[in-house]
């Protein structure tokens, strides 16, 4: 498949040219390739070990959530130095896609991790300059904090979700929001939620859930943010019939 054309179809599909994002986000294309496409790789990060694992998987085009760019404007020096080489010596093209990724009402982090813990989405909140990233919604019976942290953490791969108690017994609503969403705890209680899940917090949310009377489960930035990219991987390997692979890097935080 043509590279422009695919590149196209992404922007297209993922709404990128009209959501919001931080400005370093950058997304979109942050580098060059080859003008044909055959293999893609997925990964969370535009790490410089998952640049060297693509292009030892024979990448055309690399997909990521966390792009190059986070550090703002910087010299081309040190690892921004090593990660930019990486790419363009494999000639391994880097598409990033950030906020649209986390919302996307099909492959977005926050409505497939919502869709694995069996909730039925009612609403988004959330907003980023006008834009709803979360999603929120009511479980099929209500179940304990307990209970719902053996469910997130199932959802996750089995890793290990940090809970903090703060709200009601039973919990029957629930929101999503994926990744560093810790500072949106007092608009998930303001919804009227009985619990919020999210990737991490900062140390003060452990009193914004006891006083705001909300449960609040960490599940990982990282595993929260690897459904996206690799539901984007599936989605062009079954349209377009490319060869994909997603690069799994966990970080643990």
């Amino acid at each position: 498949m043509k590279l422009e054309s695919l590149l196209q179809y992404l922007n297209h599909w993922l709404q990128v040219g009209d959501h919001p994002d931080y400005p370093n986000a950058l997304n979109g294309l942050q580098v060059g390739g080859p003008p044909d496409v055959t293999t893609v790789v997925t990964a969370v990060d535009a790490s410089e070990a998952s640049i060297i694992a693509a292009a030892e998987l024979g990448a055309d085009l690399m997909i990521v959530h966390h792009g190059l760019f986070w550090g703002g404007l910087e010299p081309i020096t040190g690892r921004h130095e090593r990660r930019i080489r990486a790419l363009m010596a494999a000639d391994v093209a880097l598409y990033s896609v950030h906020l649209p990724l986390d919302s996307h009402v099909e492959v977005g982090n926050c409505a497939l991790l919502a869709a694995a813990i069996d909730l039925e989405v009612q609403g988004r909140f959330g907003a980023y300059k006008g834009r709803d990233i979360g999603v929120w919604g009511t479980l099929e019976s209500p179940v304990s904090a307990e209970t719902l942290q053996r469910s997130v953490a199932t959802a996750l791969g089995g890793g290990e979700v940090h809970a903090l108690p703060g709200g009601p017994e039973l919990i029957r609503s629930v929101g999503v929001m994926t990744g560093g969403g810790g500072s949106y705890i007092r608009e998930a209680a303001n919804v009227g939620l009985d619990a919020y899940v999210t990737g991490e917090g900062a140390h003060h949310s452990f009193f914004d859930a006891a006083e705001f009377g909300i449960h609040v489960l960490f599940g990982g930035h990282y595993a929260t943010e690897t459904f996206g990219v690799r539901a984007v991987g599936e989605h062009l390997e079954d349209r377009f019939g490319l060869q994909v692979h997603f690069l799994d890097q966990p970080t643990g935080l």
